[in-house]
């Protein structure tokens, strides 16, 4: 038997898009955002309502946007470009701008595309790829002051220092919260599952923010109820997933996991967990924002050539002993070259740490779900072989 606030959770991701609508009609706007340094806390002090935009596992609107992005760009970007086309996504529609990051050159060619074909007001926060010098936090400090400037238009509301400072809380309780239930679903024994756990992350893309931690914490006060009401397999390999987003509606390599009798105990998605669990705001105000945003753990397109400073591998090793994870399941999207780049230099990263690595290369169709489960299906079995033979 599920949580009954998980439960709750996902009634209220059902009934937002009429709140929205109202909300509308009151004279709130509405900023839908993608990618993965937009800073949410700005939009929130301006008095807008953020919305993270996009899905995924859907190969009919994966077509439909191949019509107007090339077909050399990954399927999470031609279903985005899909659900600009159809025109029937309730979060778009509703958006008075979308704002997209250039952290990912596809997505900044999606903003062109969706300006372009569908007159959406797009605006476009610059990012740094080199993130480790000081020029780079100047620029991007720059770039978050001008953003401001351009949610204060587009809500008509200025940001005080007063609402800046209690956004940031807010989003910095929301954070905590997170990080919190990742930690509580990691246990041997735990009544919530990293599924659970990344779908509630999800639906933060839509609720309201301050109800939104209202349920978090109630999650967290249920769980902390019922910390014996273990529904989960402690026996089960521990994974830690990485690679490309996985964002709602996409759960293919989640079922064949689960299938294959695995258990993820953590992830560094962008989608996923990587927005929260080194995100800390030193300074409630632009500069401080801008920095922490900056300063988290690094989308793979953000490359530092040096494999010596990609904070991203040691990360990883990180998240793997805190969360006690067996092996790493790394994921990526066909033509989402970025992740795929990324992967021979993980494993081998993985490798000298004596870390087992499967690399799964897949896309929205169904076609390979079969070779998929296979390779996956072998993966896990290796690890019940070897708790086998340790405890022989």
């Amino acid at each position: 038997m599920g949580l009954k606030t998980t439960e709750k959770i996902w009634e209220k991701v059902k009934r937002r898009p009429a709140e929205i609508e109202k909300l509308k009609s009151e004279g709130k706007k509405v900023v839908g955002w993608i990618n993965y340094n937009v800073p949410e806390e700005v939009i929130h002090a301006a008095g807008a309502i953020p919305i993270h935009l996009g899905t995924g596992g859907n190969d009919r609107l994966v077509e439909l946007g191949s019509r107007y992005i090339s077909i050399m760009n990954c399927v999470f970007t031609r279903q985005l470009m899909g659900l600009f086309a159809e025109g029937k996504d309730e979060y778009i529609k509703n958006s008075d701008a979308i704002v997209i990051d250039v952290t990912c050159k596809q997505l900044f060619r999606v903003a062109e595309l969706v300006k372009f074909y569908f007159g959406a007001n797009v605006e476009l926060l610059g990012v740094p790829y080199n993130h480790e010098s000081e020029a780079a936090f100047s620029y991007f400090r720059s770039e978050v002051k001008a953003f401001a400037k351009k949610m204060e238009r587009v809500s008509g509301n200025e940001i005080s220092e007063e609402a800046l400072g209690k956004s940031v809380a807010l989003f910095e309780s929301i954070r905590s919260s997170i990080r919190e239930l990742y930690e509580r679903q990691s246990r041997p024994e735990t009544p919530i599952s990293w599924r659970e756990v990344y779908e509630t992350v999800q639906a933060g893309y839509y609720l309201d923010k301050e109800e939104y931690l209202t349920l978090l914490r109630e999650l967290l006060d249920e769980i902390g109820e019922s910390p014996n009401d273990a529904r989960i397999s402690a026996s089960a390999p521990r994974l830690l997933l990485s690679g490309s987003v996985i964002p709602p509606g996409d759960r293919k390599i989640l079922c064949i996991i689960e299938d294959a009798g695995a258990r993820i105990v953590v992830d560094d998605l962008w989608s996923g967990f990587a927005p929260h669990f080194d995100t800390f705001v030193k300074s409630p105000d632009i500069d401080g924002i801008a920095d922490a945003y900056l300063g988290r753990h690094p989308h793979a397109s953000l490359p530092s050539l040096d494999i010596a400073t990609d904070r991203r591998l040691p990360n990883i090793r990180s998240l793997i002993n805190e969360y006690r994870a067996d092996g790493v399941l790394f994921h990526t999207l066909r033509y989402c070259d970025c992740f795929t780049f990324k992967a021979n230099e993980t494993k081998q990263a993985l490798r000298d740490y004596g870390i087992p690595f499967l690399e799964i290369h897949t896309e929205y169709a169904g076609s390979d779900f079969e070779a998929i489960r296979t390779r996956v299906e072998a993966f896990v079995e290796s690890f019940s072989s070897r708790i086998q033979a340790a405890s022989a």
